[in-house]
Parts: C-alpha cells; sequence; structure tokens
C-alpha cells in the first residue's frame, strides 16, 4: 500500500469521525427540521407552525429521546458517505494528476472531480439516507428498525430521492465558486489597501469561516427547493402512523410533490424551513472541519503504527 493511498485511508477516516460527531451533537435539531420540512398541509391546517413547534410536541409527549430516533443509522450513512467522499475525491484527484502530470489542479476540474466524488457517495449511501429519512420523520417513538424500514417497499423504493440526491452534488460546487469569488475579491482589497509590492495577503481563520458560512448558505438558499423535495420524497407516510397504514399510498415523485407544495403552501412553501436548514448546514460543516482537522494528525500516526505492525507481523511470518 503506497504512502499516498494511507494519505487517502487517513483523510477518508478522519472525516468520516468528524461527520458521525457532527451528526450525533446536531441530531436533534436535523429530526425538528426534516419534520418541519416534510409537513404539508394548507395554512390554517399545518400541525407545525414553525420549527420549534417539533421540539414542543417532543417535551409534551414525553418523547425528548425520540429526538434521536434513527440516530444509528444516519451515523452509519454520515460514515461510509464521508468515508467514501474523500476517499473517492482523493483517487479521483491521484488520477488526474498522474494523467495530466502536475500537482496543481484548476478550480473548474477541482469541482468537477468534488461532484463525481458526491454522485458516487449519493448512489452508494442512498438507501441509508432514505431509511434514516423515514425514521426520523416517523412519528415520535413510532419508527421502525433499519431492516424493517427497507424492507417493507421494494428495493427501487430504497433508492427514492436518488436523482435530486445526484442533482444536489452541485450544491458544493456553488459553494466553491462563491467561495473562491469572494475570497478573491476580499484579497484584492486587502491588497490594494497594503500598497503596491506588498505581499499576498492570505486569508484569517474567521475570514475563512466567515466566507465558508456565507457561500454555504447562498448555495443552500439556490437548491433548497430540490432539498426539500427530497425531504418529501423520502419521508414516511402519515398513514404509516395512523390506523390507515394497510391502504396503499401511490408512490411519491418529483412532479406530485412540486405540485402538493404550489397548491397548499403557494411560492413560499418551497421555502418552508430553509433557516433551519441553513443553521444545520453551516454548524455541521464548520464542526465536521473542525473535528476532521483535530484528528487528522492523530489517525494519520494510528494508520502508520498498523501498517508498521502488519509489515513487522508479515516479516515474521515468513522468517518461520
Amino acid at each position: 500500500m503506497s504512502s499516498i493511498d494511507l494519505e487517502s485511508i487517513s483523510e477518508a477516516t478522519s472525516g468520516a469521525i468528524g461527520a458521525v460527531l457532527s451528526t450525533t451533537i446536531l441530531y436533534p435539531l436535523d429530526t425538528c427540521k426534516a419534520k418541519y420540512q416534510a409537513e404539508v398541509r394548507s395554512h390554517g391546517q399545518q400541525k407545525y407552525r414553525k420549527l420549534s413547534d417539533v421540539l414542543l410536541e417532543a417535551v409534551s409527549n414525553g418523547k425528548v429521546l425520540s429526538l434521536y430516533q434513527g440516530l444509528g443509522t444516519k451515523n452509519l450513512q454520515s460514515f461510509i458517505a464521508q468515508f467514501v467522499y474523500f476517499y473517492g475525491y482523493s483517487y479521483f484527484k491521484r488520477i488526474y494528476q498522474v494523467k495530466y502530470g502536475t500537482k496543481s489542479i484548476g478550480t473548474k476540474a477541482n469541482l468537477i472531480l468534488a461532484a463525481s466524488a458526491g454522485a458516487c457517495t449519493a448512489i452508494i449511501t442512498q438507501p441509508l439516507d432514505t431509511a434514516s429519512s423515514r425514521m426520523q420523520t416517523s412519528a415520535f417513538g413510532r419508527s421502525k428498525g433499519l431492516w424493517a424500514m427497507l424492507s417493507e417497499g421494494s428495493w427501487i423504493e430504497a433508492f427514492d430521492g436518488l436523482g435530486i440526491s445526484l442533482l444536489l452534488t452541485s450544491n458544493p460546487a456553488i459553494q466553491y465558486t462563491v467561495f473562491d469569488q469572494l475570497k478573491q475579491r476580499l484579497l484584492d482589497g486587502k491588497l490594494k489597501k497594503a500598497g503596491k509590492g506588498s505581499s499576498p495577503e492570505s486569508l484569517s481563520a474567521f475570514s475563512a469561516f466567515l466566507l465558508g458560512a456565507i457561500s454555504k448558505s447562498i448555495a443552500t438558499v439556490l437548491t433548497y427547493p430540490a432539498i426539500r423535495c427530497k425531504v418529501m420524497i423520502q419521508a414516511a407516510d402519515s398513514s404509516e402512523d395512523d390506523t390507515s397504514k394497510n391502504r396503499k399510498k401511490p408512490r411519491k415523485t418529483i412532479l406530485s410533490v412540486l405540485d402538493a407544495i404550489w397548491r397548499r403552501e403557494g411560492a413560499l412553501g418551497f421555502f418552508k424551513g430553509l433557516q433551519a436548514q441553513i443553521l444545520k448546514t453551516v454548524l455541521s460543516s464548520a464542526l465536521l472541519l473542525m473535528i476532521k482537522e483535530k484528528i487528522t494528525a492523530t489517525t494519520w500516526v494510528l494508520i502508520l503504527a498498523i501498517r508498521r505492525y502488519l509489515v513487522v507481523t508479515q516479516g515474521r511470518l515468513k522468517g518461520r
């Protein structure tokens, strides 16, 4: 195994661990957000008028722990998704560098590589993503297990929302494009103030975090209608939690979900829950990157130690 492969595994492992920890910390917010986004009712008939109503329902019914329903599946999905994404991105980047004989990668090529890694991740983890969404949007205390969720329908239904998931791989592309544009403007402004002949400026940690939050928010606003449609397609049917659960409901499609939002909530319905989505997304990204940076060095040392142990053990076995 080459050192490059080890670096890819180290990046993937630390990214996956960071994703699991950030998912666990923010999971109650994520559950409230998912249940709020999944509800489509006419004005005056909503069960949840605002995001806090979901939390109040859990507290008033003594189901606070149900805010964590589906956490195990979500963490499994997050771990696999981040591992596949980081490893896939490193793998595609290595192929690109070998093919073109360069260490530097342009912005456009980088976005294509990131989108390719994101598409692979979406395809591999879609059944887990669908199952965790159904668990989160089930009535409090009545969520089913992972296998029950996956086996109650066809395998095609387990991939509900895959098309939108592939479409949403554009989200990071928008984010990084906006980030680069804002970063360049900020650095150009600093350079003009410093005067000609001065050395190029670099972003401070706070500026980088602020620009990252702004760019992620812009990307989320632009792709939010697709995000909400995905949640609604994957959400547990209300009939599954009521007495009518034996009645087969028609499968949700993108067109049927768009029509339901338009008829019952109007144009603003496509952005219902946007504030919660931005809050959760920005906090999640910040926590993931912070945790990943803190544990990357430790992960690298552990992987090297394991590799050395395997090499020594293999040498001893050959010497016998």
